[in-house]
């Protein structure tokens, strides 16, 4: 039976009942990058360490199919060779500010870690872009800066954190606060939150 994004968003909390609390930010986060892609934006994605991995892979679901077949735009399948076109996927626009390793170990380097992130905002945000800053303690300098030039630059702002109040939690539009402190418990429910938002604006989009 096809699920439509209100099932995939109800079915998050029917399997994670302690998220309940999280519902309207959690809806929130989805309305912003839902508008993000709406009017040809896109959503940028920052964490350090296992926060760093996560936002690996939520790009890696907006990128390509996460759970649904995604059609090419047929604009662009009909000037492609067909056996090109018939291996690609329809795609979200997303950039994992971790991944980029020179300019991240060249500006920290030269300059200062705590604005790297920030520094790659500044560059590749627009006005209705939006970024996603994952930190358990929500104290992560570096992603407190980035949320800060991102909101300066005219764009949005979603935190992932645990519980507590929060640098990150009070600078950014949206803060997706998962009831656990200890960092590998937030990453725990980080995770199904996030797959429900890609999941919700793949059904959507597509």
């Amino acid at each position: 039976m096809k699920k439509t994004t209100e099932d995939i968003f109800n079915e998050l909390f029917e399997r994670y009942h302690a998220l309940e609390g999280c519902r309207e930010s959690i809806r929130e986060a989805f309305d912003a990058m839902l508008s993000a892609y709406g009017c040809g934006g896109k959503v940028l994605v920052c964490g350090n360490g296992g926060s760093a991995a996560d936002a690996e892979h939520i790009v890696g679901e907006l990128l390509k199919k996460f759970k649904k077949h995604r059609d090419i735009p047929a604009e662009v399948a009909e000037k492609l060779r067909p056996e090109v076109a018939e291996r690609l996927e329809g795609s979200l626009a997303a950039i994992s500010l971790v991944s980029m390793s020179g300019i991240l170990t060249a500006f920290a380097n030269d300059v200062a870690w705590e604005t790297a992130f920030a520094q790659q905002v500044l560059g590749l945000a627009r006005p209705g872009d939006v970024l996603v800053a994952l930190s358990t303690s929500g104290n992560s300098a570096n992603c407190v800066a980035a949320a800060e030039v991102m909101k300066a630059v005219g764009g949005r702002t979603v935190a992932f954190t645990g519980a507590r109040e929060s640098r990150l939690s009070a600078v950014c539009d949206v803060a997706i606060r998962v009831p656990e402190t200890e960092t590998y418990k937030v990453q725990e429910f980080h995770l199904p939150v996030y797959h429900a938002l890609c999941a919700m604006l793949e059904e959507e989009l597509f």
